[in-house]
């Protein structure tokens, strides 16, 4: 196992941006627990609600389903605050103006010194081709940063009273195959296990042979016994 950069330990704030529940239990969440047992505030931005998720859901029912699962989830690692952006939709998500916006302002309001989102590669570690909707948010996440800081850009924003914020010092970006930074988490494994298990509903329409929250988790997170640690990497862009 590669020794990588241990994650700045001066992080006050966070704000972790994603296109779906459940993106964030795939490995984040442990890493989010770390992070509030150590006094950090960290929120959580969904761009959907997962409503086209569940093959044999309706999306009507599915959306509100799958955000409570994401409320219940982001609970066990020590988030209460679960923001969803309102008219983008599961499936079909653009890196576009309208989303750079909405990003940027929840920027501004939030003031985090470090930005999560996952890989938005044309693919997974492994080849997997990674979907649109992560490609388009981990893209539009990086430009909304700089928009978050610079008065000419989306000056309506300041017309709400969100002046600019240059204080993102760091954007992770998780799932990738080229990781930098990694954060020890093996204190907070179980954790992370219980915000994956939260989401019941979604897991369970994946069918009896999709892996375990603890198998799934330790794949990702890395077997302790061959490794000596449950650790969460990411590359991490300074600015």
């Amino acid at each position: 196992m590669s020794v990588l950069e241990p994650f700045p330990a001066e992080i006050d704030r966070v704000l972790c941006i994603v296109a779906h529940p459940d993106d964030l239990e795939y490995g984040t969440s442990a890493a989010v627990a770390r992070w509030t047992d150590e006094g950090a505030e960290v929120t959580y931005l969904l761009v959907t609600r997962g409503e086209a998720g569940i093959a044999t859901m309706a999306p009507q029912r599915a959306g509100p389903v799958r955000e409570q699962e994401e409320r219940d989830g982001a609970r066990e690692v020590g988030v209460e605050v679960v923001d969803f952006l309102d008219g983008f939709h599961d499936g079909i998500v653009e890196a576009n103006l309208a989303l750079r916006r909405e990003l940027a302002r929840h920027i501004r309001r939030r003031r985090p010194q470090l930005v999560t989102t996952i890989n938005h590669d044309l693919t997974f570690p492994g080849g997997h081709l990674n979907q649109a909707d992560h490609r388009n948010v981990g893209l539009a996440v990086i430009d909304a940063v700089a928009a978050a800081g610079n008065r000419w850009i989306f000056p309506e924003l300041v017309d709400e009273g969100l002046e600019p914020w240059e204080g993102v010092r760091w954007v992770a970006v998780s799932g990738v195959g080229d990781p930098t930074h990694e954060e020890d988490v093996t204190g907070h494994f179980d954790r992370a296990v219980a915000s994956l298990e939260a989401h019941h509903e979604y897991l369970s329409a994946l069918g009896e042979d999709y892996p375990a929250p603890r198998d799934l988790l330790t794949g990702i997170l890395g077997d302790p016994e061959q490794a000596g640690r449950y650790r969460w990497t990411a590359r991490v862009h300074e600015r």
